[in-house]
């Protein structure tokens, strides 16, 4: 009998965010740095490829996506958002979605290797977003 392995957090992930809550299959993480709203969507997965992700889990990751983008432009009045998923440092699977303005600290450069460490959120702030996202019917905390 194989044990399948338990998925767990990536320790850098755990280090820089706030775990904000979860679906069946994906986690719900917020950047730390409180200078703009930096959402991560880490798969339930050990697939390191947004590529490789069976066809069913990569549209449930993107429709998590689009809630987040929805939310971000619709109630966080962001213009933009930007999307990625670069995991060269953070081997892990995860999905960058990032409000961003003209007026944001690192505009019109990408936030990966310009955001300068900045204010934190507090215990407050993270239980507003919690709340905002929660009344989205999406992620459970």
């Amino acid at each position: 009998m194989t044990l399948k392995k338990q998925w767990q957090l990536h320790p850098t992930l755990a280090k820089d965010c706030h775990v904000l809550g979860r679906t069946a299959s994906v986690e719900l993480l917020l950047h730390s740095n409180a200078a703009l709203h930096w959402f991560i969507l880490v798969p339930h997965t050990s697939v390191v490829d947004l590529f490789d992700l069976e066809v069913y889990e990569r549209d449930a990751l993107f429709a998590e996506a689009q809630r987040l983008s929805d939310h971000l432009k619709q109630t966080l009045n962001y213009p933009r958002v930007n999307v990625g998923a670069l995991g060269l440092v953070v081997p892990q699977l995860h999905l960058h979605v990032v409000g961003r303005r003209e007026d944001d600290p690192c505009w019109p450069a990408p936030v990966w290797g310009n955001l300068k460490t900045g204010d934190t959120y507090s215990a407050e702030q993270i239980e507003h977003v919690r709340g905002e996202l929660d009344a989205l019917g999406c992620f459970n905390a």
